[in-house]
């Protein structure tokens, strides 16, 4: 057990000192009734004094009633005492620093964050969105491949790595994407980060000053949304219709455009290849940057998948984000950037002024799990099971709820956006819907200015068949 108390010349003999810190330490509840304390030659070794004086400090202990000696096993804690009666534990006055600018946003936007999070009771027919299928992906080979990659792991790698990240890992990133998702990079352009979120916040760090004009989709992705006000960005919100955002409304003098072409967050539209040249052709006329979020790009159920940005850009003016946090598990946050090469040293250079490097040993388990195959064949696994939920949730909004709603979305990703013909209040909706034991989501929180329209989000990455046909028929009856 280490214990730190502080030994000063000015504050009198030691042994008062070392019986002061003992009995501070069990009235503030940090030695716990019963406990063992150090033996008098490790605590002595510990503060760097004599034993005797540690003895006159447990000698005062033990006639105080604070600690009691056991024969033959040493010396512990006294059960029994009130803590509450250290009046120097109590809770003091706390200075109220200034904030900056970025910690003021960052607290006043705290309490609408994270939405999904926020219900407080389970539901049996959670429609939550933005969920990774955690029945389907495989643990047990995972633990495996982490384990093995721990065994093996030379002490050398095990010290600071390379802040762009693993070798093998950007190696295996490059030659996935480049088959799923028509993205053409090599290993040195790739930038693993610690989920998409660092990856905005690392672009808003080393590419926006404050006032900057920066185009985003209206509705857009909260992250993005939140680290660009934090960053002091002047957020000029273009509309998004059924073919993603309207390129025609993009304005003049932006320095970057944020969109999710594949799969519009929240609204599931899909940017049509006209819009994609349009946009690639506005960032060209402005000199201005665009920021492919690639989110859930990976799930898309009909037609061919359209060419991504990065692949169309010839000017080296995308950079493309993705995560395996939507498609692996949430907390393992890995994601990736892949920047244009005239920006590669600065985001590896940014990415370790954050935190140097993203864990080492998941990079290495995770390179594996890719470069073995078995990251394709979960895939493969997820979208069957998507798409035979997702043909569940259209053919049950489509016998419950008809023509009373319109429906966007249901090409890609996991969730899809309920648009109901009539106007309904949408917290009503949902908090009838949670009395019925379904749980929907309200599109409102993610526009910047003020939605025209009430919309309802349903993801199904995590429900049974069954669940959805009788939460569809629930959700039907608010309406």
């Amino acid at each position: 057990m280490q214990l730190a108390i502080p030994l000063l010349k000015e504050r009198g003999p030691l042994f008062r000192q070392v019986y002061a810190g003992l009995r501070e330490s069990i009235l503030s509840g940090v030695l716990a009734g019963g406990e063992k304390l150090p033996s008098t030659r490790e605590l002595a070794e510990q503060l760097g004094i004599s034993r005797t004086v540690v003895l006159s400090a447990y000698d005062q202990l033990l006639a105080e009633g604070f600690a009691v000696g056991r024969a033959g096993s040493g010396t512990y804690v006294a059960s029994g005492i009130d803590v509450s009666l250290n009046r120097s534990a109590q809770p003091q006055a706390s200075i109220q620093p200034r904030l900056s600018r970025f910690g003021s946003t960052a607290a006043a936007g705290w309490p609408d964050w994270h939405i999904p999070s926020r219900r407080t009771s389970s539901l049996r027919f959670d429609f939550a969105y933005g969920r990774s299928d955690l029945e389907t992906f495989p643990f047990a080979m995972w633990r495996r491949i982490l384990l093995r990659c721990a065994r093996k792991a030379p002490v050398s790698e095990l010290d600071y790595g390379p802040a762009a990240g693993n070798v093998k890992l950007r190696e295996a990133i490059c030659a996935h994407l480049r088959r799923s998702r028509a993205v053409v990079s090599d290993p040195s352009r790739v930038i693993v980060v610690n989920g998409s979120q660092q990856a905005l916040d690392l672009i808003a760090r080393v590419l926006i000053e404050r006032g900057d004009r920066i185009a985003i989709e209206d509705p857009s992705y909260q992250g993005t949304k939140e680290v660009l006000r934090a960053a002091g960005a002047r957020l000029l919100p273009v509309a998004v219709d059924a073919d993603g955002l309207k390129t025609a409304k993009l304005p003049s003098n932006a320095r970057v455009a944020f969109v999710t072409p594949s799969h519009q967050f929240p609204t599931g539209s899909i940017l049509s290849l006209a819009r994609r040249l349009e946009l690639l052709d506005w960032a060209k006329r402005e000199n201005a940057i665009v920021v492919e979020d690639d989110y859930d790009g990976e799930f898309r159920y009909e037609g061919q998948p359209v060419e991504s940005l990065q692949d169309l850009d010839r000017e080296g003016r995308v950079i493309y984000v993705g995560t395996f946090s939507r498609t692996v598990f949430a907390s393992l946050r890995i994601g990736y950037l892949i920047a244009p090469k005239t920006l590669v040293t600065v985001f590896s250079a940014a990415k370790w002024l954050c935190d140097r490097h993203t864990a080492t040993l998941e990079q290495q388990a995770l390179a594996e799990f890719i470069t073995g195959g078995m990251y394709e064949r979960y895939l493969r696994g997820v979208r069957k099971r998507n798409a035979s939920r997702r043909q569940v949730l259209l053919d049950s909004i489509q016998k419950c709820f008809g023509d009373r709603v319109e429906l966007t979305g249901d090409g890609a990703g996991a969730h899809v956006v309920l648009w109901p013909k009539r106007h309904i209040e949408e917290q009503d909706a949902i908090a009838h819907a949670a009395a019925r034991g379904v749980g929907v989501y309200g599109i409102s929180s993610y526009f910047l200015q003020k939605p025209r329209r009430t919309g309802i989000m349903l993801g199904y990455s995590r429900m049974r068949e069954a669940e959805i046909r009788e939460g569809i028929r629930r959700l039907s009856d608010v309406f």
